[in-house]
Parts: C-alpha cells; sequence; structure tokens
C-alpha cells in the first residue's frame, strides 16, 4: 500500500476542486493507495506541504493544478524518492499535456492507478526551479499582465498578448553557451524542458523531458505580415521552421541584458537581475506518466540505443578495411622483394 498526498490549489484554471475530490474518492485504487487531499491557501504553500511530504515518506504527491501548482510541489521533490502526478486543471497545462496526461480528471486518475514512473530533466533560472519552459522578452510581459489580470483562461491570455504587442519593443541580449557568445535584438527567448507553454502553443517542439538539453528559440524582430505564419506554426509544431526564428540547444545558458527587468518560470513571473543564468538538470524529478508516454519513451530508447550500436558496428567495419588494406600493402611490399 503506497501513499499520495494530494495537493489542491482552488483557484487554478478556471473551475472549482470540489467534483475533483469525489471523482479521486470513487476512482482511486484503494488496493494499491491509501491518500489524503489538502488545498492551498497561499502562494507558496504547496511548496511546503510537498516538502513535508518528503520527511514523511510519503509515496506521491499529486498537483491537481496548473504549471504553477506543479512547479511548487515538483521545486520540493527533486532529488528524492517521492514522485509528483498531475490532475491537470489550469489555464495551460504545458508539462501534462508534453507528458499525455489527459485534462479529463477520470483518466488522469487512471493514470495515477497505472503507476508508470519516469524521471525527468528540470532546469533553474537564477536558482528557481521550472520544469516546462521559462524565457525573457514579451511572453514574461504577458505572464506579468496576466497574474494581474484577475481572470483566468485562454481567453484573457489573449486579450492580454493583443493588448501588449502594440506596444512592445524588442530588447537586446547576449547569450552565452557552451560554444561561445551571440547577440540578438528578440522579441522573446524562450527555453523548454518541455515542448510547449499550454494549450499547445509549441514554443520548443522538438524538446524532450530525458535528453539532458535545454531547447532555445529566439524570436528575432518581425513585422505584421510575418504574425499569420507564426501564429500558425507556433500550434502546428512548426515555429522553428519560420525564418524569424533562430534555434538551439544547450545545457547552459547565461543572458545579459541592459537592465533587470521581468522573466517567466512555468508561467509565473518574476523580477530578476539584468545578468540571468539557465541550466539544465539532468534526471532530478520522478513523474507519473501515462502507459502511452512511457512506451514511447522506451521506444525512442530503443531507436536512439540501435544507432549507438550501427555507429559502433559502423567504425568496426572502417577498422577492419583499414586492417585488411594493410595487411594487402604488406603483402604486396614481401611479394616484390
Amino acid at each position: 500500500m503506497k501513499n499520495i498526498l494530494f495537493i489542491a490549489n482552488p483557484i487554478s484554471g478556471t473551475h472549482g476542486k470540489t467534483s475533483i475530490f469525489q471523482m479521486i474518492n470513487e476512482r482511486i485504487d484503494r488496493d494499491k493507495y491509501s491518500w489524503n487531499i489538502v488545498n492551498t491557501k497561499c502562494q507558496g504553500d504547496a511548496v511546503e506541504l510537498a516538502a513535508d511530504a518528503v520527511k514523511r515518506h510519503i509515496d506521491m504527491v499529486v498537483a491537481i493544478g496548473g504549471d504553477g501548482t506543479i512547479n511548487e510541489v515538483a521545486r520540493s521533490l527533486v532529488n528524492t524518492d517521492t514522485a509528483i502526478g498531475v490532475i491537470p486543471c489550469g489555464s495551460g497545462n504545458g508539462l501534462a499535456r508534453h507528458l499525455q496526461i489527459p485534462l479529463n480528471v477520470n483518466r488522469a486518475i487512471d493514470i495515477l492507478n497505472e503507476g508508470f514512473v519516469d524521471m525527468i530533466d528540470y532546469g533553474t533560472i537564477n536558482d528557481k526551479a521550472f520544469f516546462c519552459t521559462c524565457g525573457v522578452g514579451f511572453d514574461a510581459i504577458i505572464s506579468l499582465k496576466f497574474a494581474a489580470a484577475g481572470k483566468r483562461g485562454p481567453l484573457t491570455y489573449v486579450e492580454q498578448t493583443l493588448r501588449e504587442w502594440l506596444s512592445y519593443k524588442p530588447e537586446t541580449y547576449e547569450l552565452e553557451t557552451e560554444d561561445g557568445v551571440k547577440i540578438y535584438e528578440a522579441f522573446l527567448i524562450a527555453c523548454g524542458n518541455a515542448s510547449q507553454y499550454g494549450n499547445n502553443a509549441f514554443i520548443t517542439p522538438k524538446a524532450k523531458l530525458s535528453d539532458g538539453l535545454l531547447d532555445v528559440t529566439v524570436l528575432k524582430k518581425f513585422s505584421v505580415f510575418d504574425v499569420p505564419s507564426l501564429a500558425f506554426q507556433l500550434f502546428n509544431k512548426t515555429i522553428d521552421h519560420n525564418s524569424c526564428i533562430k534555434t538551439f540547444q544547450c545545457s547552459k545558458l547565461s543572458i545579459h541584458r541592459s537592465k533587470p527587468g521581468v522573466v517567466h518560470f512555468d508561467g509565473d513571473p518574476m523580477i530578476m537581475d539584468k545578468d540571468i543564468n539557465i541550466e539544465l538538470k539532468r534526471s532530478g524529478l520522478k513523474v507519473i506518466v501515462s502507459k502511452k508516454f512511457n512506451e514511447e519513451k522506451q521506444k525512442d530508447d530503443s531507436i536512439v540505443l540501435q544507432r549507438i550500436n550501427s555507429f559502433f558496428e559502423g567504425i568496426k567495419d572502417v577498422n577492419k578495411g583499414i586492417m585488411n588494406t594493410f595487411s594487402s600493402t604488406s603483402k604486396k611490399k614481401e611479394g616484390n622483394n
């Protein structure tokens, strides 16, 4: 029998949580789990509740909320034996969508009952943990405005985006990675551990949660004529094909800007210094994932292993060919002598 602590953010998303508690009590596997459900009362409450669960050796902490709630829970679970589960009911649900956890509550509970555990990476931005995306620029400004709007949901997000876009000016950023330094005048810089902001807006479409790399998307200056294609490609997983976009991967990224300002991580805004250090941490968090996600990851791992084996087999063939050529040349020389 394993123990679960459900931590619910009562104000996340656009719907109440009372019916979710009833679904949990009706659907959770009683032969596998014993459980408790608690509500958060203020920002940061989930961090303390999850940390206490680790001290009490709780097997699983389930975040009932959006990416912000997941962030608070997960940051207390990194590098521990306690796994995080997710019942997504936030405004965007970026991490849950990447993990293929359904937005349907009953189906999300079924995934908890299946109990497949995976290890995923996480990132830090100036030592603040994030699990989905982080960044600077326009999207950080929108996160700040969205947080202050008083209303949740995608319509509020679209409203804030359209309002701010008319007046926003790109900034100049110096980006430093393991490969050197580059300077961009950029509308935004997004770093993805996962592939999307939420609501299937894929800002780093090729990002994977366990490859040890950050996927970075730089949106350079663009005109009003570029907006339709950018919007279409954002939701079509092809934004990295746009000429206004620069993408790359790294494990560490330093961003230098002219002055302090807002950043976002997992949808939450924060004012940070002009110098920003972002780093990917490998395999630091246990996550309850869907059977489909688990099978696809195993398939990906198998393909990678096959490619590695093929690479080394190729090296063997090359070495064998070199040795055969060397042997033939030596025999010819001996025959001539």
